[in-house]
């Protein structure tokens, strides 16, 4: 086997659709355990830690002890894995190097406004075509779902639950995370759009681009309803 060639074009074709599979389930779920893996997809641990140990070999896959209060007994702590950045390219990254200069670029001759102007535009763009189907939802929490279904539709794999003080949007896939960790205004602007859509304050507990897993967007309830045009709550 040559150096330079991934796991992936030397296993098996099923084998390859597996390994995807699991590789999907890390960027979905992530941080997660071997186990996890194996219950969620249906197939042995022992084929999850083959596939894991091919990730990991890539460098498309990393470890992290699990929290100690969610472990029983004395034993080790349970290995979690999830994507690096190199893993979450192969979902289709949507920066370059020719991004990050021209965004330099446009910052020195137009300053931090223009930066920020460009971010949103960018959001904009992301989010008009789903505008109207998330305003129309009448709550913070329906808007939330409605507002991760019509992001995972722009490959940033989003969820919404609640988490008893409201609701959490977590995006598990950033197409521009390596731009934002130099230029974060795609990241406040991206935050400054999801109030303005959600109708209510919401506070961005991590970022992608600052190092985290999961970029953690916390929506808090609310009682009153929101109105139509997407502004304030009355």
């Amino acid at each position: 086997m040559k150096n330079a060639e991934s796991h992936l074009d030397v296993v098996p074709q099923h084998d390859g659709k597996t390994r995807r599979a699991v590789a999907r389930l890390l960027l979905e779920q992530g941080p997660v355990t071997a186990a996890g893996i194996a219950e969620e997809l249906g197939i042995s641990p022992t084929a999850v830690r083959r596939h894991i140990d091919a990730l990991l070999a890539d460098g498309e896959a990393t470890t992290r002890d699990a929290p100690r209060q969610t472990q029983r007994g004395r034993g080790r702590p349970a290995k979690l894995f999830l994507l690096t950045d190199a893993g979450r390219a192969r979902f289709g990254h949507a920066y370059d190097d020719l991004a990050v200069a021209a965004l330099r670029f446009l910052a020195q001759t137009g300053g931090e406004e223009a930066v920020r102007a460009f971010a949103q535009s960018r959001v904009d763009a992301l989010v008009d075509g789903h505008r109207s189907t998330i305003v129309a939802q009448v709550t913070p929490a329906e808007r939330a779902k409605a507002l991760a279904t019509a992001l995972t539709r722009e490959g940033y794999a989003a969820a919404a639950r609640n988490v008893g003080t409201g609701e959490q949007l977590c995006q598990h896939h950033c197409p521009v995370a390596h731009v934002a960790a130099e230029f974060p205004q795609l990241c406040e602007t991206e935050t400054e759009t999801f109030a303005n859509l959600l109708g209510t304050h919401v506070q961005r507990l991590a970022t992608i681009a600052r190092g985290h897993a999961v970029c953690t967007t916390h929506i808090p309830n609310i009682a009153n309803r929101i109105p139509d045009d997407g502004g304030e709550p009355a």
